[in-house]
């Protein structure tokens, strides 16, 4: 496999720099097509399998949960739940190594989002007192891929933020393992480090619906964090505003600007390193070296054969990877902020002074020893964050994901006559005559209408 090198700008933001509205039907693989046919016995696009679901688990709760997992997973499950003993029980039975690993990446990623600062505040200088309450939400629940890999860093990125932040309660839903029909071990010891509450066997859209709505085993959670595959994002995205989000997730992309200080077998390995989460994934080098550009592409050749998921990586590179020659550092910096990417790595010399022409990037890695996959595991800061451009306005997720703020509002008596007169002339404009009644009533010396 050769990664194309563009060598003309406007071809390759017609190409690979430009961002695709959505997924359409045509674009769905034919894999999961056929799934949808033998799960539903009829030809539905993946919005119309998820209303299906969604809807039932509104309606039948447990029962619809039980049949969706069988059908979906293979998997027959009486209890969702997961004793919480067993949590305990696979934290110590992982290898060492890997145990401390969990450990670094737990200790880290708490210590981070401890130091965000988070306060109420009031002020007495607009006449009473006004302010804001800052207030934990009350039930969140974590959603944790757990197919073909399993991915117990994504629990620890979203439940421990939420710990720090005061949720009262942490729920995980995880999909059963077909063999086991049980959380996969890896998960449940992530559980175990991240303090949370309850963990249930539940995958796809119906977990969703089931944090959303709640059933008679699962409650009903308050927001919803953590990202998933393609029936999992959808039915995120059906439930907002039944229920709060973190984001809708598309699939990974990573960009990295570098210039001819770059080590080309690290450019390399962190293409192939993005490449290898999916299909869809994208990775893209932005450089205006053609001498690192080749030298990058055959890096990238050589190292493909060593790699247990080569045939996903050879999709997602020749889908949505490439390298772009720029013209300068300058005009590769302002493509990858066009691009508002999830990851954006700055593999040049001085970086902090490249970095201050980005402003939309979920995650903004300074210098080569700041690689992505070190962001994705043991940084601290958390690695779900905004795809497919919406880094252009939304932001990763925090501890400030699992807060809200309360308005307070005690005016004292004077204040409150003193400004009452511009909310009755405000409503009056507004054709709110109840709403300019009360504001009337504080105004002092008011004589009520007959």
């Amino acid at each position: 496999m050769s990664l194309r090198i563009y060598e003309d700008i406007q071809a390759a933001r017609q190409t690979l720099l430009r961002r695709q509205r959505v997924l359409a039907w045509d674009d769905v693989p034919q894999s999961v097509r056929a799934s949808i046919h033998r799960v539903f016995g009829a030809q539905l696009t993946p919005s119309q399998a998820v209303a299906r679901i969604l809807d039932d688990v509104a309606e039948r709760g447990d029962a619809a949960l039980r049949e969706w997992t069988e059908r979906i997973e293979g998997v027959q499950i009486d209890h969702f739940e997961v004793e919480r003993t067993s949590w305990e029980r696979a934290f110590l039975a992982l290898p060492a190594d890997l145990a401390q690993a969990l450990e670094l990446a737990a200790e880290r990623i708490r210590a981070f989002h401890a130091r965000q600062p988070i306060a109420s505040w009031t002020t007495n200088d607009l006449g009473g007192t006004l302010g804001q309450r800052a207030v934990p939400l009350a039930r969140v629940g974590v959603y944790v891929p757990g197919g073909s890999a399993p991915l117990p860093s994504s629990l620890l990125m979203a439940a421990i933020p939420a710990r720090v932040a005061g949720v009262r309660e942490v729920i995980v839903c995880s999909p059963p393992q077909r063999e086991s029909g049980q959380v996969h071990d890896v998960i449940l010891a992530a559980a175990h480090l991240a303090r949370v509450d309850r963990v249930f066997a539940l995958g796809g859209a119906q977990a969703i619906a089931a944090l959303a709505f709640g059933t008679e085993s699962v409650p009903r959670v308050d927001k919803i964090a953590g990202a998933g595959g393609l029936f999992t994002t959808l039915a995120k995205r059906e439930v907002y505003g039944v229920v709060g989000l973190d984001g809708v997730y598309g699939p990974t992309e990573t960009v990295v600007v570098a210039d001819e200080s770059a080590n080309p077998t690290w450019v390399a390995a962190d293409l192939l390193a993005q490449a290898e989460h999916d299909v869809l994934a994208t990775a893209i080098l932005l450089t205006p070296s053609r001498a690192l550009a080749e030298s990058v592409r055959a890096e990238v050749e050589r190292l493909l054969g060593r790699l247990g998921r080569a045939e996903v990586i050879e999709q997602a590179l020749a889908g949505q990877g490439g390298i772009v020659l720029t013209p300068d550092l300058e005009t590769a910096v302002r493509l990858a902020d066009e691009f508002a990417p999830e990851h954006l790595c700055l593999s040049v010399r001085d970086p902090a002074r490249w970095a201050e022409g980005v402003q939309h990037a979920g995650g903004l890695f300074l210098g080569e020893h700041s690689c992505e996959v070190l962001g994705d595991y043991v940084a601290g800061p958390s690695h779900i964050m905004p795809t497919g451009g919406t880094a252009r306005f939304a932001s990763p997720v925090s501890v400030l994901d699992f807060v809200k703020l309360v308005n307070v509002i005690a005016l004292d008596a004077e204040t409150a006559s003193q400004i009452s007169a511009g909310a009755e002339r405000l409503a009056q404009a507004e054709s709110l005559s109840a709403h300019a009644a009360a504001a009337a009533a504080r105004k002092p010396n008011h004589i009520p209408s007959d």
